[in-house]
């Protein structure tokens, strides 16, 4: 780690200047010891600034392309190892939601369900007020009407994206790629009413199509929503309503010309969207495979034998039940 070391001191962009507590929590939690992000990637995203034919992201084979139906997860070695920690009858934590802090489950879900995409959510409140706030609660539920869904925590009081959309019944979804998330993580401070997201992140407002709130010009990807429903989650032991759920109609579609492939869809490679992880980690995809869906109209025949060739491993004497 020496020359990591090294490399960080030498770039370090944070030494010799006055800190904010969020400067010396990056300084002691995320940037000591590791090498600079444009050092582990270089060249990684060479593909969506410029016109080079390398991919950014780069693709690889799927694990086990030799794999037949029926065949289990212990048929590679890979798979082996894996099973091996599920098969340790002392290697498994239950965590029972009603005897465990609400705290303790929050930190699980948010790092064994991941990774996860972020709503960067532009809203308006009845008075004018803009507000611009990140969610990891973030979903698309349906082509036809096109929705998606947001859930916001309650607590300690009502977010003012929700009483914003409430309000409104408007708002834009913005997918934030890796440029500026720097930025969009800048909006999720505890700011009081009067402190402007927008200025402080240092992002671009970009007027909507058919909504009052506007959507963010650095995002490549960019919907604008009207409110279809809320449902607010009421705990069944206390009755408390502890989150809402805020289902978007979603009214129209703003991409980059410049991030779509020949389909005329987003390219992972070009929009660089970032996920959400466990804790304040982010996620980056640099590396990619493909997998074909199975077809059963395709496939049927082949499927059917190779699943009675595996009956007859199990069972050579035929005595399955």
């Amino acid at each position: 780690m020496s020359s990591s070391n090294s490399s960080l001191n030498a770039t370090n962009p944070l030494s010799g200047e006055d800190t904010t507590q969020y400067t010396q929590e990056l300084l002691s939690n995320c940037l000591d010891g590791l090498p600079t992000f444009e050092d582990s990637h270089t060249n990684i995203w060479t593909s969506a600034t410029t016109s080079s034919s390398e991919p950014a992201i780069r693709y690889i084979q799927p694990p086990n392309p030799g794999w037949k139906f029926g065949e289990t997860v212990e048929s590679t070695e890979l798979g082996r190892k894996w099973m091996a920690g599920a098969k340790l009858e002392d290697n498994w934590e239950r965590f029972d939601t009603d005897q465990e802090d609400n705290r303790k489950i929050y930190a699980l879900m948010i790092s064994g369900i991941q990774p996860r995409p972020i709503a960067f959510v532009s809203s308006v409140s009845a008075t004018g007020e803009e507000n611009l706030a990140p969610f990891s609660f973030f979903q698309a539920l349906s082509p036809s009407p096109p929705l998606i869904m947001i859930s916001a925590l309650n607590a300690p009081r009502v977010k003012d994206t929700s009483a914003n959309i409430q309000a409104t019944k408007e708002f834009t979804v913005n997918i934030i790629s890796l440029p500026w998330i720097v930025q969009a993580n800048a909006a999720s401070i505890d700011a009081p009413a009067h402190v402007s997201e927008w200025e402080l992140a240092g992002l671009t407002k970009e007027p909507s199509t058919h909504v009052r709130a506007p959507r963010v010009k650095e995002s490549a990807f960019s919907i604008e929503c009207t409110l279809f429903d809320k449902y607010d989650i009421v705990h069944p032991d206390t009755g408390l309503v502890n989150s809402t759920i805020t289902f978007g109609l979603i009214k129209c579609i703003h991409v980059r010309k410049d991030v779509l492939n020949a389909r005329g869809v987003p390219d992972p490679a070009k929009l660089q969207s970032v996920s959400r992880m466990g804790d304040v980690s982010y996620g980056i995809t640099t590396q990619a495979f493909r997998l074909p869906r199975p077809s059963w109209a395709a496939d049927c025949k082949a499927i059917e034998k190779a699943l009675q060739e595996r009956r007859m491993q199990d069972d050579p004497q035929g005595e399955r039940h």
